[in-house]
């Protein structure tokens, strides 16, 4: 089928071109034998002949489906000629004048089509009317010339033109018909009652030529006198316009019947889609391009409890464009999570007609998304706890075996001392005299001190471990506890202490004199001598310097010099750390010029 239409299409388009051709050289004909009677301006400005010629080629460049520019252009050209001829021939011959008018800006507007109003979907051709006006103008011309042949001696009426110029148009208008077929009275895909109005339009057209004929032919073979033929034809002709309104007013009533089914079948389809938006599981409303709410279902009257539409929404109550969650205003003020989709209605030109909202209730998932939430919370939580857990059990797992070490090699020491000097002293203690007892009985004395003064360390290492020590400040004077710590060691004489009596300061006592004592006993074991003790105030600190002469400590070992049981310090410099800190103060170490080591104690001033 699509093939037939085809070839249709393309002999339509063949006989429009053969009909522009026959136009063109009837005019030009015309041209040949009427421009010796007369000038040959005078001619072309009060003769159709001009205009159509050019009508009659406008027509041949215009009838191919697929036309280039410089084709369209040229056509447009001459169709415009024809158009200004025609204007110019009006004061002549006024019909003649005007239909060539027409038909020329018919073949201008051959290819225009225009809306009826904006938005509708049909499209009207302009060159229709002009086609029509034409064409009615040459049958006015030409009717009378008809019924000519039923007057005595061939004398009928006179026209409004030439018989010739008449048909001439009357071509050209079924030509342009022909051009183009998939438009006008021969378009297939149009229905309804103007498309039977313009299909009838030729048989109605056809009766007063046919009237004609018969009246001719009855005068010719004596049948009837000239009246009786000329209403012979004239009864024909008012029976043919009978039945050609009887048929349109069927196909009126056809129409409407069909309408009428259309309309009905529109409210069952809109029915349909009405008790398919009101059972959908989804809250669904529906806006126009403005935005303005048309309808809502069921489900969306229960999700946010409102019984009627709502207004225009505002613009922070419809979700943009797209897949997103979003909340949804209830009409008691609290709000439901859902999911909600924003949806554009295009139109068949692409352009918006309106919306459509879905809303999908998803409180039970964000429910169960803020208990999984929690109980992520919670897992991270305990993760966190068993993390501390390990690193204090890793922390203490490197305590022991840190204390274990020290037991082994620093406690064992004293120890061994002790037991191998009582079983000497024991097995030979009649032999031998009193001054090996007593250098024996007072090794002994100094092991054991030695090793209560780890023990005494160790407990309060146990003590700063978990956190028990707690610093109870007050003004110390640091000349005081330097004194007393240097007359405790036997070490005063080694030892050169600088020191003013005003120095005090804000930290606990016992503190004060554990951290002396060891930085003493650290410089005099590890170090040289001279060591030298001193104490300044600076602004409101307190700076204890502690430094001696010795070879200083390697550079490997300063970053971990105050860690637990570092070795070659014991747990003195340790404590000394630990107990520092407690008071709010803080120890360093510096490399003495141009030997030594400075270990330096800073503390918070006393108030004078």
């Amino acid at each position: 089928m699509q093939i037939a239409a085809q070839d249709v299409g393309r002999l339509s388009r063949l006989a429009a071109g053969c009909a522009g051709a026959a136009v063109a050289a009837a005019g030009a004909l015309s041209l040949v034998t009427s421009s010796a009677r007369s000038s040959a301006l005078l001619f072309l400005t009060s003769s159709p002949a001009a205009a159509l010629s050019a009508a009659g080629l406008a027509l041949v460049l215009l009838a191919p489906r697929r036309i280039g520019r410089a084709t369209r252009a040229g056509a447009y050209v001459l169709a415009g000629l024809a158009a200004a001829l025609g204007l110019a021939a009006l004061p002549r011959q006024p019909a003649a004048g005007v239909a060539t008018l027409l038909t020329g800006l018919a073949l201008l507007c051959l290819d225009l089509r225009v809306r009826r109003r904006p938005g509708h979907a049909v499209r009207y051709r302009v060159a229709d009317p002009l086609l029509a006006g034409a064409a009615v103008i040459a049958l006015v011309a030409l009717v009378p010339r008809m019924f000519a042949a039923t007057f005595p001696g061939e004398r009928g009426p006179d026209s409004v033109m030439s018989p010739y110029h008449a048909g001439a148009l009357l071509i050209l208008a079924v030509g342009m018909v022909l051009a183009r077929p998939e438009s006008g009275p021969l378009r297939t895909a149009a229905a309804g009652p103007g498309v039977k109005i313009r299909r009838t339009l030729p048989a109605v057209i056809a009766v007063p030529v046919v009237a004609a004929l018969v009246s001719a032919l009855a005068v010719r073979t004596g049948i009837s006198r000239p009246v009786a033929a000329i209403s012979t034809g004239a009864v024909l002709a008012a029976l043919a316009v009978l039945a050609s309104i009887g048929f349109l007013v069927r196909s009126l009533e056809g129409a409407d019947r069909q309408q009428r089914e259309l309309v009905a079948e529109l409210h069952e389809r809109r029915d349909f889609a009405d008790t398919l938006l009101q059972s959908m599981n989804e809250a669904v409303m529906v806006l126009d391009a403005n935005y303005r709410v048309i309808d809502v279902n069921r489900r969306w009257r229960e999700l946010t409890g409102h019984d009627d539409p709502p207004g225009p929404p505002g613009p922070g109550t419809l979700p943009p464009p797209g897949t997103q969650d979003w909340l949804v205003r209830r009409a008691d003020g609290t709000d439901v999570p859902v999911l909600a989709t924003m949806a554009a209605i295009p139109d068949a030109d692409g352009r918006t007609r309106g919306y459509v909202t879905t809303y999908v209730d998803i409180t039970d998932r964000k429910r169960a998304e803020d208990e999984l939430s929690e109980r992520a919370t919670e897992l991270e939580t305990s993760n966190e706890r068993l993390r501390e857990a390990n690193a204090r059990l890793a922390a203490a797992l490197t305590f022991k075996n840190d204390l274990t070490s020290m037991l082994t090699h620093d406690v064992a020491q004293p120890i061994s001392s002790i037991a191998s000097l009582a079983e000497l002293l024991h097995a030979d203690y009649a032999d031998l005299p009193d001054d090996i007892r007593l250098e024996l009985v007072s090794k002994i004395d100094r092991n054991t001190h030695r090793l209560i003064k780890m023990m005494n360390d160790l407990q309060l290492l146990f003590r700063l471990d978990t956190g028990a020590v707690t610093a109870r400040r007050t003004p110390v004077p640091v000349l005081e506890v330097v004194t007393s710590v240097t007359a405790e060691l036997d070490c005063a004489e080694d030892v050169g202490v600088t020191v003013a009596e005003d120095v005090s300061a804000l930290a606990d006592r016992q503190h004060v004199w554990h951290v002396v004592r060891n930085l003493l006993m650290n410089a005099l074991a590890y170090g040289e001598a001279p060591v030298r003790v001193s104490a300044d105030r600076h602004d409101d600190t307190v700076v204890l310097v502690v430094q001696d002469g010795g070879p200083g400590i390697p550079e490997d070992l300063v970053p971990k010099l105050f860690d637990r049981f570092m070795r070659g310090a014991g747990l003195g410099l340790f404590i000394v750390r630990h107990l520092v800190e407690a008071n709010g103060g803080s120890v360093r170490y510096e490399r003495a010029e141009p030997r030594g080591a400075r270990l330096i104690v800073t503390w918070e001033a006393a108030s004078i």
